[in-house]
């Protein structure tokens, strides 16, 4: 076993030139933790943010660091014989970062908790796709929302990273999903489920989608006050979820005072779910669209690709080829 490996790692947080090669002492593996060997690894908008000095950055504990929240790999270590992952496994899932080591690097040691076989159907591109944006999706519109026959939720983003999970869980799930997103990608959205789709380009969706029961936030207010105009598109004690609660630091009065109920939501890394979900997709019920493939060494593209927005799906780091 290599006592270093390669990473694409920061300094500092600043700009995606920050995103660097180095070489870093292999993780160490401990308690019930897994060490995987990453093949690919999903970029994520708190991997930017985080990055730039926003995020979860505070809870960086020293320098170099190495972000990337989900992952797919193999597994190299386990923490007894007989655990229920071995050697050889290929598995998929997402850390705590920055606690712990991200997956922009060739190994990760990750909590067994948190990791499970990769879908049958899947290979390690599309399947580092998953964890992050598709828990998230889980959490806010099945487990906070409680999706049902006949529920009537507005998704905003909803051709994003966790935006076309959450479109298909909520129809899947029999709720009557209208979906935001731009004209290009309203084809897409429908085909994930979606039954309305309002081009925000064009439309204001609270001209367009009334007495909504839910709202999935996936954008905040950061962008056109799209939080706050949520409120005028639900229903007297409707609920809204938004996923970017920095944006909206008044979220819970200016919900109240509308007799509207409010929360945010974060992501858990979550075996047991991950595993539901892997089921959905290998069934066909669920499935997965990336936008672009990098090579680890051009990470820095890939944040400036999802800065820019309007990415569709995910975009993936290829961190190693595949195993034979």
């Amino acid at each position: 076993m290599t006592e270093t490996m390669r990473a694409l790692v920061i300094d500092r947080v600043g700009g995606p030139d920050e995103l660097h090669l180095a070489e870093v002492p292999v993780p160490r593996r401990v308690s019930d933790e897994v060490l995987v060997r990453v093949v690919a690894a999903g970029v994520n908008p708190i991997d930017m943010k985080t990055r730039a000095g926003r995020g979860v950055s505070a809870a960086i504990p020293g320098y170099p660091a190495v972000l990337g929240n989900d992952f797919s790999g193999v597994v190299e270590t386990v923490p007894y014989a007989h655990h229920p992952l071995q050697p050889g496994d290929r598995v998929y899932g997402m850390g705590r970062v920055p606690r712990l080591g991200g997956s922009y690097a060739e190994f990760m040691s990750v909590s067994s908790m948190s990791i499970t076989p990769m879908p049958a159907t899947l290979g390690f591109v599309e399947a580092a796709a998953v964890p992050l944006a598709a828990l998230t999706a889980w959490g806010a519109v099945i487990d906070t929302a409680r999706a049902h026959d006949g529920q009537r939720m507005l998704i905003h983003a909803g051709a994003g990273g966790v935006g076309h999970f959450a479109v298909q869980f909520a129809s899947y799930f029999g709720a009557n999903v209208t979906a935001t997103c731009s004209a290009r990608n309203a084809d897409l959205v429908r085909a994930l489920g979606a039954r309305h789709v309002i081009d925000y380009e064009r439309e204001r969706f609270e001209r367009v989608a009334h007495d909504q029961d839910v709202v999935i936030d996936l954008i905040g207010n950061g962008t056109d006050d799209t939080s706050t105009r949520s409120l005028d598109a639900l229903r007297p004690d409707g609920l809204i979820v938004t996923v970017p609660t920095g944006s909206w630091p008044s979220m819970a009065e200016d919900a109240a005072a509308r007799g509207i109920r409010a929360t945010g939501y974060s992501v858990s890394p979550d075996a047991r779910t991950l595993a539901v979900i892997t089921r959905l997709i290998d069934d066909g019920a669920v499935r997965v669209h990336v936008e672009q493939e990098f090579p680890l060494e051009e990470g820095a593209e890939a944040h400036r690709v999802l800065e820019g927005g309007h990415v569709r799906g995910k975009l993936v780091l290829r961190v190693a080829p595949d195993p034979e």
